[in-house]
């Protein structure tokens, strides 16, 4: 998938009036989740290719096994960051947060109020997850992972940064709701 492909996912691009460092983030969000995914997949597959074909290879050859512990902590962190991140893209998207029952049947202006309400929930969610997860990151920093003995610390930081994000797109939800998820991001569509 080009770059261009995937800015076209990503809502209020730059010439609809979107502040570039604004969008650059979103852009860099959906770069990030999409790479994430890559890894996540490629991570999934060589454990099922090293569990079930490599360890079988070896001991029908009676070579040295072939360790996979890494399997499961590699997926671990890139599961725990593409949630993290991929909610705070899902809130740009305006899928995230959003069920609209009732709301679509309500006049123009109680659903941008609606709007508005939404996304100082959303904000205040984010806010809570990255405070929160800022100290569940600082309580593990001391401890590392079994097989990699990568500091936890940056596992529990994805709370925060995604938190973080939640809060930032939650707050641009609030101050244009509107705007949220214009994009059709199946069919490429205002």
């Amino acid at each position: 998938m080009h770059v261009k492909a995937l800015a076209s996912l990503v809502p209020a691009r730059t010439r609809d009036g979107a502040a570039i460092p604004f969008y650059r983030l979103r852009l860099a969000v959906a770069l990030a989740v999409a790479t994430l995914l890559i890894v996540a997949i490629a991570d999934m597959l060589a454990g099922v290719v090293l569990r079930y074909v490599v360890s079988r290879i070896t001991a029908y050859f009676d070579w040295p096994n072939v360790d996979f512990f890494w399997v499961e902590e590699v997926g671990e962190f890139a599961l725990t960051w593409l949630t993290m991140l991929g909610a705070a893209l899902g809130i740009m998207h305006g899928t995230h947060f959003n069920l609209q029952v009732v709301t679509h049947r309500l006049p123009p202006a109680l659903q941008v109020l609606v709007g508005r309400i939404r996304g100082l929930l959303v904000v205040a969610f984010g806010l809570v997850a990255a405070i929160y997860g800022w100290q569940v990151a600082m309580l593990n920093s001391s401890s590392s992972s079994p097989g990699l003995s990568i500091n936890l610390f940056w596992l529990y930081v994805s709370v925060v940064v995604g938190g973080a994000l939640i809060a930032l797109f939650g707050l641009a939800a609030t101050l244009q709701p509107d705007r949220v998820g214009e994009l059709d991001p199946l069919h490429g569509t205002e």
